[in-house]
């Protein structure tokens, strides 16, 4: 079983951090630090959580100024590094979140402060969290300075530009207004769309995938309008087009080559069993015809409507392939849909359906029984 996330916090992780906070943090008491973050309710406490908790645990150890607090941060980073962090902790930029929380949680009366500790701070552990609350609180203030970082030269700093005014960040808290109107971070995206790192430009795409789930119009519009620009910019807008792609939304399919399936044929579409047990996978297969005199381009995908609680469906769609398939063809297709428990889905037990989609119309469906 693949280990959880929230185990990172482990013993090896504090006493890394622990060795730089002695180093920094005048009478620092390991013994008393570590009995307060072990708390009682430590072991039910998720990743996310966690990090919360350190945060608040050591900013009682930190100076009650609160500029000499962000000195303090900085030094603790620094010593971290010279004591070969990234050697020694596993996903380092991911468990020194609780650094730029602090941040977050107390800065918000030092703006200039703040977003300065946040540019240096980014590069080390991303501040992508830690910077929505200043976006809500100081608007334009705020999104000018973005703007001035999609120039930086470290590519942390510019991938912060674009990642932190993403609408709807995993983890974060939503920017309600750019849901309404994202009009506002256009010009961070236009300032990125080819930057040199695949890193920015993959922030980039995310960002107008956010985008696209509440104005799919204004994306379907900027990736009309950056397709050709160069390979970079194409591949932004691919990735970022992948929410309305899955939803079988045809501009983007006409944008990206998929058209017409008159001339495309499903047969033999078949179950291995028409019933299968949690733990175990659904085997399928069928025959794809190209019955036209020309090559064509597909997206092949299915759906699982998952069956729900209250005897309703929810569907998920899983890629196939995209590809070409030749004139006067067929191609047989097998596959497996695992129904092995994971933690982010819970299985009800009765008739589930799955079907097959060819660039975005569904064309065939066969229902099966989920059993313990």
């Amino acid at each position: 079983m693949a280990e959880l996330f929230k185990n990172l916090y482990s013993k090896q992780f504090f006493e890394v951090l622990t060795e730089a906070l002695e180093v920094v943090l005048e009478g620092f008491n390991i013994t008393q630090f570590l009995a307060e973050v072990y708390n009682s309710d430590w072991g039910e406490l998720e990743l996310k959580q966690r990090m919360q908790h350190i945060s608040h645990v050591l900013t009682a150890y930190l100076s009650d100024d609160y500029p000499q607090s962000i000195d303090q941060i900085l030094q603790i980073i620094d010593t971290l590094k010279a004591n070969g962090v990234a050697e020694r902790v596993r996903y380092p930029d991911l468990v020194f979140m609780f650094l730029p929380h602090y941040i977050e949680t107390h800065g918000l009366n030092d703006f200039k402060t703040s977003v300065e500790a946040m540019k240096n701070i980014t590069p080390f552990t991303t501040c992508e969290f830690a910077i929505r609350p200043f976006i809500i609180k100081f608007g334009d203030t705020m999104l000018s300075e973005l703007l001035s970082w999609t120039s930086d030269k470290n590519h942390h700093v510019r991938r912060l530009a674009s990642e932190g005014c993403r609408s709807r960040l995993p983890w974060g808290i939503a920017i309600r207004d750019f849901k309404y109107d994202p009009s506002p971070i256009f010009p961070i995206l236009e300032a990125l769309k080819s930057d040199t790192s695949e890193y920015v430009r993959k922030s980039v795409a995310n960002n107008l995938n956010d985008i696209s789930k509440d104005n799919p119009e204004i994306t379907i519009g900027i990736a009309k309008r950056w397709k050709g620009q160069s390979k970079e910019t194409d591949w932004v807008v691919k990735h970022a087009s992948r929410t309305l792609l899955k939803a079988g939304n045809q501009e983007m399919m006409q944008l990206f080559g998929f058209g017409s399936i008159d001339d495309i044929e499903i047969k033999n579409f078949g179950l291995a069993t028409d019933i299968i047990h949690v733990g175990e996978a659904l085997k399928f297969s069928f025959d794809l015809y190209n019955c036209s005199n020309n090559d064509k381009l597909i997206r092949l995908e299915y759906a699982i409507y998952f069956l729900k609680k209250n005897s309703t469906h929810t569907k998920k769609v899983f890629k196939i392939s995209e590809r070409n398939y030749v004139a006067n063809s067929r191609t047989t297709i097998t596959r497996h849909q695992s129904f092995k428990v994971v933690s982010s889905r819970k299985f009800h037990m009765g008739e589930h359906i799955i079907s097959l989609i060819i660039n975005g119309v569904e064309v065939d469906e066969s229902s099966f029984e989920l059993k313990v």
